[in-house]
C-alpha cells in the first residue's frame, strides 16, 4: 500500500477498517476533554467497558451467597478457571489441555523453571537474549545459584552484534548449538520489551530441541499481540501475564502453557498445591500429590474469581473481534507508523530519530521502539503535555505500540504531527 502522511488518508484508512467500532468497547483516557493518544497498551491494556460488570456479577453473587458461590454463582467459582482454555488456546496456538490461568508471570515462570530446569553437572546452562526484562533476568540468575550454580557461568545472554539493536536469527543458533551438550533451557522473550523485536520461536525451539535442551518463553510481550502457534512449534513451556495487550486489569491474573506431552508426565518434578490435584479426589484431602493430567497440574490455589472477571471481559472481546483479524489491522498499524516515523526525519534537517524495531513484519508486532538522537526526554516530557501517552526508557527510547483492538490511523497521524510540532 502507497502509504499518505496525511488525516484525509488516516481517517480513510479508519473508515475502511473492520474492526473501527471496537474501539467504542474501550475507556480512552481523556486530555482537554478529547481522546488522548494512548500507546501504551503495551505496558497497559485499556479497560473494556464491561469489565466492570463482569466483575460486579460476581461482587454480587459474593454479597448473596457467600460461600456458596463456589457452586450456586451465575458463574460457578470451584470450574471458574475452566472457562479460559478454549478462549486462550485460539489465541497462544495450543490445544485446550495445554494451557491455564494462575497466578502472577514470574511465579508461573519459576513455577514452570522448577520443572524444565533440571541441571545437572554436564548440562545446566540457561541461554537467553541479552538485555530480557529483568524479573526474567533475575529468575535465571537466582534459580542457577539456588540448583549451586554461579550465574556469570549458568546464564548465557546472546546480545546483537556491535552497532546492531536487534537480535540475528541465525547467532541465536550459533550460540545454542556452540554450548551443546551444556545447556539445560533456552528460554527467550517472545517480542523483547525493550526493542520490539519478535523472535522466531519455532527456529529456537528446534535448535533448542536439536542439542536435547527444553525451549520455553515468556510471552509477556506476545500473547494477545503476535501470531502463536505454541502446539504446532512443540514449544515446551511458556508463560505470560494479561494486563498489557490482553487488557485484564493491572495486576491481573497470569496465564501458562506446557505441551501435551508434558503434562501428562505424573514423573515431572513441580511444586504442587491442593488445586492442581485430582478433581475427582481432591475434597478426600489424602497424602501424596496425584496432579491433573493437564496444565492445571500447576495450579496451586484456589482461582482468584475478581482478577478472572476481569480477564474474561477482555477475552470476550478478542472471540468477537477474531485473532485472524486482528492480526492483519495490528501488521497495517505498525506499517504506517513506521511511515510516519520515517516521514518526520525526511522533514528534518538532520536526522532526528532512529527506529530500532525490526521493519520485517515477521519480526515485529504491535510496539516500535524510537531512539531518539535528541532531545529524547524532552520530546517525551512534551508529548505527554499535549495528550499522547507513551512510554520512556532509558537512556533515550520512546516506546509506543498501537493495539488494533482500540488505537485507530488517525491516533498514528496525530502522534507523528505533535512529534512534528515539537521539533520544530
Amino acid at each position: 500500500m502507497n502509504f499518505q502522511n496525511t488525516l484525509a488518508f488516516a481517517k480513510e484508512l479508519d473508515s475502511n477498517d473492520s474492526l473501527r467500532s471496537f474501539r467504542e468497547k474501550f475507556f480512552i483516557p481523556q486530555h482537554e476533554g478529547k481522546d488522548c493518544v494512548y500507546f501504551t497498551g503495551n505496558s497497559l491494556g485499556l479497560q473494556p467497558k464491561t469489565t466492570s460488570q463482569y466483575v460486579q456479577q460476581e461482587l454480587d453473587d459474593w454479597a448473596k451467597l457467600g460461600v456458596e458461590g463456589h457452586f450456586e454463582a451465575k458463574n460457578p467459582w470451584m470450574p471458574y478457571h475452566e472457562i479460559f482454555p478454549k478462549q486462550l488456546s485460539k489465541i497462544v496456538g495450543c490445544k485446550e489441555n495445554e494451557v491455564v490461568v494462575m497466578n502472577q508471570l514470574t511465579v508461573n515462570l519459576h513455577l514452570l523453571m522448577v520443572s524444565f530446569y533440571r541441571p545437572t553437572k554436564q548440562r545446566y546452562k540457561i541461554i537467553c537474549e541479552a538485555k530480557a526484562f529483568p524479573s526474567d533476568q533475575y529468575a535465571f540468575e537466582t534459580q542457577a545459584i539456588y540448583h549451586g550454580y554461579k550465574a556469570e557461568d549458568a546464564v548465557i545472554e546472546v546480545a546483537p552484534r556491535e552497532g546492531e539493536h536487534t537480535l540475528r536469527t541465525e547467532d541465536i543458533l550459533s550460540v545454542i548449538k556452540e554450548h551443546g551438550d551444556d545447556v539445560a533451557v533456552v528460554l527467550f522473550g517472545g517480542v523483547n520489551y525493550y526493542t520490539g523485536q519478535l523472535f522466531d520461536l519455532k527456529m529456537i525451539t528446534e535448535a533448542a530441541h536439536s542439542v536435547g535442551a527444553y525451549a520455553g518463553f515468556d510471552l509477556a510481550h506476545a500473547a494477545g499481540n503476535v501470531e502463536l502457534q505454541l502446539h504446532d512449534w512443540n514449544v515446551d513451556f511458556a508463560c505470560w501475564c494479561t494486563y498489557k495487550y490482553l487488557n485484564s486489569g493491572p495486576g491481573g491474573v497470569a496465564g501458562a502453557y506446557i505441551h501435551e506431552k508434558h503434562v501428562t508426565n505424573k514423573e515431572l518434578p513441580r511444586f504442587a498445591g491442593w488445586w492442581g490435584y485430582k478433581k475427582e479426589t481432591r475434597f478426600k484431602m489424602g497424602k501424596g500429590f496425584d496432579p491433573i493430567p493437564s496444565a492445571e497440574g500447576w495450579q496451586l490455589s484456589n482461582a482468584p474469581i475478581l482478577l478472572m472477571a476481569a480477564h474474561k471481559a477482555s477475552l470476550d472481546i478478542f472471540e468477537e473481534a477474531g485473532m485472524e483479524r486482528l492480526h492483519e489491522k495490528r501488521k497495517q498499524l505498525a506499517a504506517y507508523l513506521h511511515f510516519v516515523l520515517n516521514d518526520i526525519n525526511r522533514r528534518q534537517v538532520e536526522k532526528v530519530l532512529e527506529i530500532i524495531t525490526p521493519a520485517n513484519v515477521v519480526e515485529r508486532g504491535c510496539q516500535v521502539s524510537i531512539m531518539m538522537l535528541k532531545d529524547g526526554k524532552r520530546v517525551f516530557d512534551e508529548l505527554t503535555k499535549q495528550g499522547v501517552i507513551a512510554d520512556w526508557r532509558e537512556p533515550n527510547v520512546i516506546r509506543i505500540a498501537p493495539v488494533p483492538l482500540y488505537n485507530s490511523f488517525e491516533d498514528i497521524f496525530r502522534f507523528g504531527e505533535i512529534i512534528n510540532s515539537i521539533l520544530k
